[in-house]
């Protein structure tokens, strides 16, 4: 990682504080609430006019957010570490699939990209302010240093909205999502920073589909023997089967039965299969079974085509566009259901949240 130079009480990389699921908002007092942003984990390392926005995996982001670094560097006090998240806002809503477009190798497009689709920094914690370390100083306090230290900050440079509010913070968690933010978090008062530590609570929506299993998977390892994911598919209004994600995380002892199950489905399934021709990347849409430039050096993401006609109830946190942002997690099968009865329609749809209330 590039050197910063020693002017900050602590030197990069710094593991983030990380945060547990929790099915409800927490009760009683003491407890501080904030928007749950969906982008990239960023801490941010300015001494003077070095800047590092570093990853949650203690990379360096920089040469991806070439026009942030810039941004950080103009505004940010003269020496600092903050915690927060890089983000994307399209069409009054954040758009991970942008910010999944920066991770380029060439320079050259991650720069047109940058001046298409400029990023934003949400900052929600400070860790560091001139000589001062405040890891060890309570929630509240970093709360407030840090909007007294950026309180002249401008875009696009951004603090996170707070509350203390529960009833203020449940009515965010419904309105939020609309715009492309995928729950709340709960953060004690008390708390101190601890890195690497499950110590914030992350509330999200919880939602089930039931979907076409038009493909599936091999296990790692059980190839021909263990289902390793299932690929599910939605029908739009026009009859078109959509490709919407995947449920995964089957217990071992279940992945042999799985793949019994739906093994009778494999006959003949690739002659009229509607994803028959999706075996390459084609422009900037991954179809499944594709690589992509994010898929980890030699990872087998080769699928196997079903017939359509099983239908499984899977569980999803929220949706990025028109597919899962997350893995889904099956529930049940629904063999009372026919496959042409999985439509986007079934899924609840959000009123959009105005991010110009943060975003200006």
């Amino acid at each position: 990682m590039p050197a910063v130079p020693s002017l900050l009480p602590f030197p990069p990389p710094v593991e983030p504080m990380l945060a547990k699921l929790s099915n409800e908002l927490p009760e009683g007092d003491g407890w501080i609430f904030e928007p749950k942003w969906d982008g990239f984990r960023a801490l941010i390392f300015k001494a003077g006019n070095e800047v590092m926005i570093q990853s949650r995996d203690l990379k360096p982001l920089g040469r991806y957010f070439p026009e942030l670094e810039a941004a950080l560097r103009a505004t940010l006090p003269e020496r600092c570490v903050l915690d927060g998240e890089v983000v994307i806002v399209t069409g009054g809503k954040l758009d991970f699939d942008a910010m999944l477009m920066r991770i380029h190798p060439a320079e050259s497009r991650v720069k047109m990209l940058a001046e298409k689709h400029p990023a934003s920094y949400v900052a929600w914690d400070l860790l560091a302010l001139g000589d001062e370390d405040l890891r060890a100083k309570p929630q509240a306090e970093r709360c407030d240093r840090l909007r007294d230290a950026l309180k002249d900050v401008k875009p696009p440079v951004h603090i996170t909205p707070i509350t203390r509010d529960r009833a203020l913070a449940a009515d965010w968690f419904q309105r939020f999502e609309g715009a492309g933010l995928d729950g709340v978090m709960a953060k004690a008062e008390g708390m101190a920073y601890m890195p690497g530590k499950r110590a914030m609570l992350k509330i999200k929506h919880a939602r089930t589909a039931e979907c076409v299993v038009a493909g599936f998977r091999w296990y790692k390892g059980g190839k021909d023997k263990l289902l390793g994911s299932m690929l599910l598919g939605l029908y739009d209004a026009e009859g078109q089967l959509h490709h919407v994600g995947v449920c995964s995380g089957f217990k071992n002892a279940e992945r042999e039965a799985m793949a019994d199950l739906l093994r009778p489905l494999m006959e003949g399934a690739k002659e009229n299969h509607p994803w028959r021709e999706w075996a390459e990347v084609t422009g900037d849409q991954r179809m499944p079974g594709a690589k992509s430039r994010w898929t980890a050096k030699g990872k087998d993401l080769s699928w196997v085509p079903l017939r359509i006609e099983r239908v499984a109830e899977v569980s999803y946190d929220h949706m990025q566009g028109d597919r899962f942002r997350h893995g889904a997690h099956f529930k049940r099968w629904r063999p009372d259901k026919p496959a042409t009865d999985c439509r986007y329609d079934q899924l609840e749809v959000s009123p959009p949240w105005e991010l110009a209330k943060i975003f200006g």
